[in-house]
């Protein structure tokens, strides 16, 4: 699909604020230095218009430079794009939200975001504005058995983040990694609730229950790793490789498009510009109702990305 049809025939995601959201984005986490700017690039010239950043994934000035070389070329304008990026765990305390997200708009050269997350309820020790690699980003106790932890309650932190909205640096703001209790907990005190909830999704770790109430409350589900990954992840299973031979795709244009089908956003990663294309391409077929239904009976509670090592103890993150 030519890049100026993707950019005007993507489907987009309501959100409780009026804005709408690509519903096919690019992600950027585990992006290397060097290759994360060009995979940016050839995402917007092939059409996408929906970034996905992160503090600790220490590439927004790389992905920040991209999106204005993109601007300054009049391939895309600022008010077509959707930035989303994210609130790192040791910076949950008031004045700390307003520092962390002031440092991301510096480093994407940006002057408002579309969306700023809070990507762990996990209010952990300051240890800084930026630090160069993700290990420096987690402070450890002593005896590197657990994380330190810092008495700034996720209200607070929430209610600062609906403050960057009432000043121009968000236009929306929303959550990560919460789970059914956490998010029921947030629902209770928000005054503005939560654009989307941006959680592991994909058909061996389908999240059905928390979509479910998510769905209930009014917030839209984020698919990161929707491709899974390793050799046990879903893209080698022989059901969806079946599937694939079936419409003449790819496992991973099938597994974004069950995504899809199930009303959620995705945001694959990709450096290579061939996949960020193929990334794309899914919106010229669709699963059959027996096909989805074959998909979702592959659930297996499986995650690629468990955070369970990392957060030593906190019960919120059970599956």
């Amino acid at each position: 699909m030519p890049a100026a049809d993707f950019a005007n025939k993507q489907p987009y995601v309501s959100l409780s604020n009026g804005q709408k959201i690509p519903q096919i984005g690019l992600g950027t986490w585990k992006a290397g230095p060097n290759e994360v700017g060009n995979a940016v690039k050839a995402a917007i010239e092939a059409g996408y218009r929906h970034i996905d950043c992160a503090a600790v994934y220490t590439n927004e000035h790389e992905v920040g430079q991209a999106i204005k070389e993109c601007i300054d070329r009049g391939i895309v304008k600022r008010e077509e794009l959707f930035i989303v990026t994210k609130l790192w765990n040791t910076c949950h305390a008031r004045d700390k939200v307003f520092e962390a997200c002031d440092i991301s708009l510096q480093q994407l050269g940006l002057d408002y975001l579309d969306m700023y997350l809070m990507h762990y309820p996990v209010p952990m020790a300051y240890t800084g504005p930026t630090k160069p690699d993700l290990k420096e980003w987690i402070p450890w106790d002593d005896q590197k058995q657990l994380v330190k932890l810092e008495k700034s309650p996720l209200h607070e932190t929430w209610a600062a983040m609906e403050e960057l909205v009432h000043k121009g640096k968000t236009k929306a703001i929303g959550i990560s990694n919460f789970t059914i209790p956490v998010l029921i907990d947030l629902w209770t005190y928000a005054k503005i609730l939560p654009a989307t909830n941006q959680v592991e999704c994909h058909p061996y770790f389908q999240r059905r229950e928390l979509r479910e109430l998510c769905k209930k409350f009014g917030i839209p589900v984020t698919a990161y790793s929707p491709l899974g990954s390793g050799k046990q992840g879903p893209l080698q299973d022989p059901t969806i490789k079946a599937i694939a031979t079936k419409y003449k795709k790819t496992p991973a244009q099938v597994l974004l498009r069950w995504n899809i089908q199930h009303g959620n956003i995705v945001i694959p990663k990709s450096s290579k510009e061939e996949r960020v294309k193929e990334n794309m391409n899914i919106l010229d077929f669709g699963l059959s109702p027996e096909d989805m239904q074959k998909i979702d009976g592959l659930d297996r509670g499986f995650m690629t990305c468990d955070t369970r090592e990392y957060w030593r103890g906190f019960a919120f993150f059970a599956v």
